[in-house]
Parts: C-alpha cells; structure tokens; sequence
C-alpha cells in the first residue's frame, strides 16, 4: 500500500472511505479503529455533586467540603478536552459515553463520570447526527454504559430517541458489517447498549462492546494486562483494549498537583510504543479498537489507523 495513503497528523475526518479497496469488505471489528474513553469527560460541571455511584465516603465529604471535592475530581476524571466533532475529526470512531440522571437535571440525562456533564446526552448523539451528516462513508460505535440512575422509563426515552434521531443510518446486529455493506445501505452507526434487558428488546441495539481495561496508573502494568489478554485469544466480534490509566486514592493524596492529563502524558510514550506494535485482524493477538485519554495531544488517532496498512492489518474473513 502506499505512503500517500496513509493518514497525517493534521486530522483523519474521512479516514475510513480513504482506505483501500482491499479493507473494505473485512469487518469492521477485523480493522483497528480509535476510540476515546470517557468520551464526554471534556465537559465536566465542576458546580455539580458527586456521582451516587460513588462511595458513601466521598459522597458525605461531597456535602461538607464542596469547594474541595469537585475541583479535585475534576482534575482526575476529566480524561478528554475536545468536543464530539473534533474528537470525529480528529479520527475517533468509538465513543464511550457514560450515561447518568443527574440530580435535580429534571427528566434530562446527562453523562458523568465522577461528577456529571453540562451537556446533555440529546445534546451529544445530536452532534455526533450532524457531523454523520456530512461525512456519509464513515461509520461510528456509539457505547451507552453505566446509566447510574435511570429508570425503566428512563431507558425507553433514550432507546427512543437514539433510533428516531439516527433511524435508516443504525446498523442492525443481525448484519456483519464492513464499510462496503455499510455504504451501500447508508448505515454509519453502530449502537451498543450494556443493559441485557433493554437491549435484547431492540433489535437495532448491539451488546456490549467488551472493554480490556487494567485499572492502575502504571503504564507498565497496563502493557502486561493488555499482553496477558491478547495471550488469552481476542474475542469474535467488536472489543476494546483500553490505553487509559487509572488514579487511585492514594497517587491523588500523594500528589496534589498532579492531574489525569500530567499522568497521562506521562505514560503516553510506553502505551504508543505498544500500540505502534499491534496489528488488527481476526488472528490470535489482533486487535481492534483502541482507546486513550486526552485523543488530541498526540497523534494517537493517525497511529491507529495507519495500523490498517501495516502487513498482516485489517485482513480476514468473520
């Protein structure tokens, strides 16, 4: 394959209808994709309480010491600075957004981690329609998780409104989609929902997409979890191998000044050496979607998807 090809790291808004012809009848969960973890995190409301999920702990030292809880959650949970367009962009094609009711929002929902969001989940699945809108051959996996909250009708809201805003562009989970199949149908959007229930109700919704994620701050140990998985044998369909670390109580108290986007840059150099190495493919060890922090201080996008013209990337049958 060529150099030219290849994507730049000026950006790679049209990535997928640039690849050649020989990708673009393999499977999408056969071909290596961006993706950006806690996608929504950009735009955390550091006015907002701590999520209920969190422990009963942090939550009551929530109530009493306000002015110190939110801004040092913020610090650790904001894991992207970019909003859903540029992060499309930017390359990302997987959006892992963390859905929750948020305390006195009313009958909106918004997405959280550690606190909650300013935007609203309509908010966000709207731009990521319009942004489709104008790049009709690339296709998206859209992971709604976690739902701290909701409500049975909650949920049938949601599911509604994800399949009237998106409608003819949802790909159905009966299909094995490729970007030639996708094209031809006019199907850019793939939704995985990790609710069992509501999802084996709907037959435009995918399962959950499953997410290879080490918990710790030492990249080092991340690369060893992500080893000893990929040893284990990937899984058949679409799945994650999360480059993300993890802070824990003690890395926040022993470090005060510190915060997710300095850890991160930190290990960046590791974790992309690593990444650098992998090829996508349904062999033993291939991989698929790959997901870090902070998507745009690197050129972690245009590394991803210049995997698919490496030897052996991106090929295979189901």
């Amino acid at each position: 394959m060529e150099d030219r090809q290849r994507p730049d790291g000026g950006g790679n808004p049209d990535w997928m209808s640039h690849l050649p012809q020989e990708l673009l009848d393999v499977p999408l969960w056969n071909l290596a994709i961006p993706g950006s973890h806690d996608s929504m995190s950009f735009c955390l409301d550091v006015s907002s309480p701590v999520q209920r999920s969190e422990s009963r702990l942090l939550r009551v030292i929530d109530r009493l010491f306000p002015c110190w809880t939110r801004p040092c959650v913020y610090r650790w949970a904001t894991t992207q600075q970019c909003p859903l367009s540029v992060q499309c962009d930017l390359g990302v094609r997987f959006f892992d957004l963390r859905i929750a009711r948020k305390p006195a929002g009313g009958s909106r929902l918004f997405f959280a981690h550690g606190i909650y969001t300013l935007l609203t989940v309509k908010e966000a699945l709207a731009e990521l329609a319009s942004w489709l809108d104008s790049h009709p051959n690339e296709v998206i996996l859209v992971s709604c998780s976690h739902f701290d909250s909701l409500t049975d009708r909650d949920h049938a809201h949601l599911v509604d409104y994800i399949i009237t805003l998106f409608g003819e562009k949802l790909c159905s989970p009966q299909d094995t989609p490729t970007l030639r199949s996708c094209w031809s149908s006019s199907q850019q959007v793939i939704v995985s929902y990790a609710d069992q229930q509501v999802e084996q109700q709907q037959p435009q919704l995918w399962t959950e997409v499953p997410y290879w994620y080490a918990d710790s701050s030492d990249p080092q140990q991340v690369i060893k979890y992500l080893e000893e998985k990929k040893s284990q044998g990937r899984p058949a369909g679409f799945f994650v191998s999360g480059l993300n670390l993890t802070e824990d109580a003690r890395l926040v108290l022993l470090h005060p000044f510190l915060n997710m986007r300095k850890m991160t840059l930190k290990a960046l150099s590791p974790l992309l050496r690593w990444a650098s190495e992998q090829r996508p493919g349904p062999q033993g060890g291939g991989v698929n979607i790959l997901c870090c922090d902070f998507v745009g201080l690197s050129g972690f996008c245009s590394l991803v998807i210049g995997l698919n013209y490496e030897p052996a990337g991106g090929a295979g049958a189901v």
